[in-house]
C-alpha cells in the first residue's frame, strides 16, 4: 500500500510541474498551448540531453521555453524556430536529428558496432572449432587413470 501511495504522489507531483512550467506562458495570443507542445516535443534539453524541452524541468529548459514562446509569438514558423535554436546549439538540440555526415556515426554507428560484434564471435567460434582438442601429457593421463580406478573402487564399496 505504501508503494500505491508513493506512486500516486510522485504521478501527481510530476503532472504539477509540467502543468507549472507552461503556465508561466499566455497561450490567448497567436500561439497555442497544443503547438507549443508540439514544437517543444521536437527539441531536446541540452542539459537532461533524453528529456525534450517540454518534460525537462533544468533552468536552461525553462529559459529556452521562454525563447521558443517568443519567437512563436513574433510570428515565426515552426521551421524558423527550429532553424534558430539549431543555428546556435547545433543538431544536438534536435530529438531527432538529420541523417547527414556530421551525423553518421549516431545513425549508424550502433548498426555498425553490432555487425562487428557478430562477425568477432563468428571469428573466434570458427577459430575453437578448427583448432587441435587439447591433448593430456602421459603424466595427466596417468593421473586420470588413477582417479578413475579410485572413483570405481569407492563405487563398488557402496
Amino acid at each position: 500500500m505504501p508503494l500505491v501511495a508513493l506512486l500516486l504522489t510522485t504521478s501527481t507531483l510530476l503532472g504539477t510541474a509540467h502543468a507549472g512550467s507552461l503556465a508561466q506562458f499566455d497561450f490567448s495570443g497567436p500561439v497555442t498551448q497544443e503547438h507549443f507542445k508540439q514544437v517543444l516535443g521536437k527539441l531536446r534539453c541540452l542539459v537532461c540531453q533524453n528529456e525534450t524541452l517540454l518534460d525537462s524541468q533544468a533552468e536552461l529548459a525553462q529559459d529556452l521555453r521562454r525563447e521558443v514562446y517568443d519567437l512563436m509569438a513574433s510570428g515565426k514558423s515552426d521551421q524558423e524556430v527550429i532553424d534558430f535554436l539549431t543555428a546556435r546549439y547545433g543538431d544536438f538540440v534536435l530529438y531527432d536529428p538529420p541523417v547527414k555526415p556530421s551525423t553518421y556515426l549516431l545513425w549508424y554507428g550502433p548498426f555498425a558496432l553490432f555487425v562487428v560484434g557478430v562477425v568477432a564471435l563468428l571469428v573466434t567460434v570458427r577459430r575453437r572449432r578448427q583448432g587441435p582438442e587439447p591433448q593430456l601429457s602421459p603424466e595427466e593421463q596417468a593421473r586420470a587413470r588413477r582417479l578413475l580406478d579410485e572413483a570405481d573402487e569407492g563405487d563398488n564399496r557402496t
